[in-house]
């Protein structure tokens, strides 16, 4: 059993959004990952996903594919982010990491051999964002076997049918992208986005994410009136991006603290 599960109804019992920060192994530097991902948690993570650099990340808008090349060009490969989630595990990590990417890197790897070698480091699940449910029968029986949870995404044009089939094959939670279009933080989330997590809902007992947009504590809180995680990546790796190397992981924090409503918006720490 992953510690997603868990960590959902953690959350749920506090009364709480999940929050679910994504960041690029590998960017800004590969020797980065381990102070920004304490960061995260000390600032309220829930669970963290962690990229996987792909040289074509397509659902990526333009930070994150920016974020992706300066990995790559790092030399960051699919075996070195399952040792940097395994080094991470052995610093004592403990919050569920899932590992966000494309296929092809795990085709090239062997779907068996990567579900194996991920359980093995301390992933919980995978979220493959361009694996439809139709073809992923044998990344989906490898996890099964191994304990992981294998995380599909729907969209607002997703049919009622493949709403449906989703539903039947996921586990831990179902990723509902909140546009039509690529990730990328912006100023307000879409007015429909409701009414589509409403229609996922019907469907499915699983905790509902969403994700694409999210930047801001008021989007957190939108997003907890109708699902149980807020996913958060391009607007972070902007504040990685704006931020001087020392002050990096104090912003990093800081950042997570706000969106999870430990500190307002002007910096000041919340009482409770």
């Amino acid at each position: 059993m992953s510690r997603i599960g868990p960590a959902l109804a953690a959350a749920r019992e506090q009364g709480r959004t999940a929050l679910a920060p994504f960041l690029t192994i590998g960017y800004p530097e590969p020797a980065a990952l381990p102070g920004l991902v304490k960061a995260l948690v000390e600032g309220g993570a829930d669970m963290l996903e962690l990229g996987v650099p792909f040289s074509d990340p397509l659902a990526d808008g333009a930070t994150i594919q920016r974020a992706n090349f300066v990995a790559l060009r790092h030399g960051v490969t699919t075996s070195a982010c399952l040792e940097a989630v395994r080094k991470l595990r052995a610093q004592g990590l403990e919050v569920p990491v899932l590992l966000m990417g494309y296929y092809n890197p795990i085709l090239a790897y062997g779907p068996e051999a990567f579900a194996a070698d991920a359980a093995a480091a301390g992933v919980d699940g995978l979220i493959v964002v361009d694996l439809p449910p139709e073809e992923a029968g044998p990344l989906q029986e490898a996890c099964r076997a191994r304990g992981l949870d294998l995380v599909y995404l729907l969209a607002p044009t997703s049919t009622a049918e493949r709403v449906a089939l989703v539903a039947r094959q996921a586990s831990g939670f179902i990723y509902c992208v909140s546009v039509t279009g690529v990730t990328g933080a912006r100023s307000s989330l879409p007015p429909e986005l409701p009414a589509f997590v409403e229609g996922v809902r019907r469907q499915t007992t699983l905790p509902l994410a969403v994700g694409f947009g999210i930047s801001r504590r008021e989007h957190v809180e939108a997003v907890g009136r109708i699902a149980e995680v807020a996913v958060v990546g391009s607007a972070l790796i902007d504040v990685i991006e704006a931020s001087p190397a020392r002050e990096r992981e104090a912003r990093v924090r800081a950042y997570v603290e706000v969106l999870a409503g430990r500190r307002g918006a002007a910096g000041g720490r919340r009482a409770g």
